[in-house]
C-alpha cells in the first residue's frame, strides 16, 4: 500500500476531528436542555440529589471525598484540559499553529476575542468586587457548540470557516488556560506544590529519554492530579501539565494509517470520543440544571448576567472581526478561501457561543447566586449567538448545490 501524502492525510484527520466535535456538540445541547428539563420539573429533587452524591476514594492515608459535582469538574474536566492540551501540542508543532503565516490570523483574532468580551464586562460590572471575580466568563468559545451549529449548514460552510473556527477555538482554550492557572488559584500548599513539581520532572525525564509507552505518564498523570488537587492551583491544570509531557514523535506521521501514530496522536484519537460523546454531555448535563421558576425578566438584565451576554454575544464577533480586518487592511492576513467580511461576521458571532468553558470557568469564580445569574447569562448568550450567528450564515452563504 503507498504511503498517502501528509496534506492528504492532514485533512482527512481534519474532516474526522469535525465529524466527531459536530456530533458532540448536539450531544452537548441535547445534555443541557436535559438539565433545564430536570431542574424545572418534578425530578429536581432527584437531579439535586444525583448532583450530591458523595464520592470517596481512600488510599492508605490519602483520602479525597466530594460531591459528584465536584468530581466531574476537578476529576473529568482534568481529562477534558489533557486533550486540550494534546490538541494544542499537535497543532502547534506539525498542524495549523505550526507557521507564522497560519498563526497569525487566529492568534490575533482569538486574543481579541478575549480583550473585548472582557472589557465589555468590566464595563458593567466594575463597581462589583464579587461579580468581577467572573470577568472571564464570557472570553470562551465552545468548540464543540459552535461546530455543531456549523454542520448544521451542511456544505454551505466552507472548509476555510471550519478550520479558522476550529484553530480560534484552540487559541481561546490556551488563552482560558493561562487566565484559569493566574487567577483562579487559592490557598496555595507549598509541600503540595513541591510534589507536583517532582512529578512533573520525572515526566520531563521521561520523555527527554524518549519512553514512548504512555502508562508511565498517565500513572504519574493522575499522581499529578492529586497532588496538584491538595496544592491549591485547580487540578484540571494537571490534565494540561500531562498532556504538554506526552511525546510527539513525527517521524512516522507519512506512513499509512495502519501504521502505529506518536503517542500523543494516539492517546488523542482514543481520548476523543470519550470527551465528546460522555465527558462533556456530562458536565453540560450537572452544570446547566438551573431552575427557572423563581427568575424574573430584571435577573436577567441584572450587571452580571447582561455583562456575560454583551461580552459573548457581542464582544465576541466585534473583537474577532475587527481583527481580522484590521489584519488585512495592513497586509498581515488574508480571509480564509470561500470566507468574505459577512462570512467573517457569522463566525464572529458562532464563537460567541461559550457554553462549557464558559460555565467551568463561572463554577470557579461564582457560588450560590452568583452562579445562579452566571448560568443564566451563559445560557441565554449561548443560544442568542448560536441562532443569530445560524441565521445570519444562513441568509449571507450560498446555497449548496441540492438546497
Amino acid at each position: 500500500m503507498t504511503a498517502l501524502p501528509l496534506t492528504t492525510r492532514a485533512i482527512r484527520a481534519l474532516a474526522d476531528f469535525m465529524r466527531l466535535e459536530a456530533a458532540g456538540g448536539i450531544l452537548l445541547i441535547g445534555a443541557a436542555m436535559l438539565a433545564l428539563l430536570f431542574a424545572n420539573s418534578p425530578l429536581a429533587e432527584f437531579y439535586d440529589g444525583f448532583r450530591d452524591i458523595p464520592v470517596a476514594v481512600v488510599f492508605g492515608d490519602l483520602q479525597i471525598a466530594k460531591p459528584l459535582l465536584l468530581w466531574i469538574n476537578d476529576g473529568l474536566m482534568a481529562v477534558f484540559f489533557l486533550l486540550v492540551s494534546l490538541e494544542i501540542k499537535r497543532e502547534s508543532l506539525t498542524g495549523q499553529l505550526a507557521g507564522r503565516d497560519r498563526l497569525v490570523l487566529p492568534l490575533v483574532c482569538a486574543c481579541a476575542g478575549v480583550a473585548v468580551p472582557a472589557l465589555l464586562f468590566t464595563a458593567l460590572n466594575r463597581g462589583d468586587d464579587a461579580a468581577m471575580r467572573g470577568w472571564a466568563v464570557p472570553t470562551a468559545t465552545d468548540i464543540a457548540f459552535a461546530l455543531g451549529v456549523l454542520a448544521l449548514l451542511g456544505s454551505r460552510a466552507p472548509h476555510g470557516m471550519k478550520l479558522l473556527l476550529s484553530t480560534i477555538a484552540v487559541v481561546d482554550d490556551l488563552i482560558a488556560i493561562v487566565i484559569i492557572a493566574l487567577f483562579y488559584s487559592h490557598g496555595l500548599s507549598p509541600v503540595a506544590l513541591m510534589w507536583a513539581g517532582a512529578v512533573l520532572v520525572a515526566m520531563f525525564v521521561l520523555n527527554r529519554r524518549g519512553v514512548t509507552a504512555l502508562t508511565p505518564y498517565m500513572l504519574l498523570g493522575v499522581a499529578l492530579w492529586v497532588c496538584t488537587l491538595k496544592s491549591g492551583v485547580h487540578a484540571t491544570l494537571a490534565g494540561v501539565a500531562t498532556g504538554l509531557m506526552i511525546p510527539h514523535v513525527d517521524r512516522r506521521n507519512a506512513i499509512p494509517d495502519e501504521v502505529e501514530h506518536s503517542p500523543l496522536e494516539y492517546l488523542e484519537h482514543a481520548l476523543h470520543p470519550w470527551v465528546a460523546y460522555a465527558i462533556l454531555p456530562l458536565f453540560a448535563f450537572v452544570n446547566a440544571g438551573l431552575a427557572l421558576g423563581d427568575l424574573q425578566l430584571g435577573d436577567a438584565l441584572a450587571a452580571l448576567p447582561l455583562g456575560i451576554v454583551l461580552g459573548l454575544v457581542f464582544g465576541k464577533p466585534i473583537g474577532i472581526v475587527g481583527a481580522a480586518v484590521l489584519m488585512r487592511a495592513i497586509g498581515w492576513a488574508r480571509f480564509p478561501k470561500g470566507m468574505d467580511l459577512r462570512a467573517m461576521v457569522g463566525l464572529g458571532l458562532l464563537c460567541g457561543i461559550g457554553f462549557t468553558m464558559s460555565l467551568f470557568i463561572a463554577s470557579l469564580a461564582y457560588q450560590g447566586l452568583r452562579y445562579e445569574e452566571a448560568v443564566l447569562g451563559v445560557l441565554a448568550a449561548s443560544v442568542l449567538a448560536a441562532t443569530i450567528g445560524m441565521v445570519w450564515l444562513r441568509a449571507v452563504l450560498p446555497p449548496a448545490r441540492g438546497d
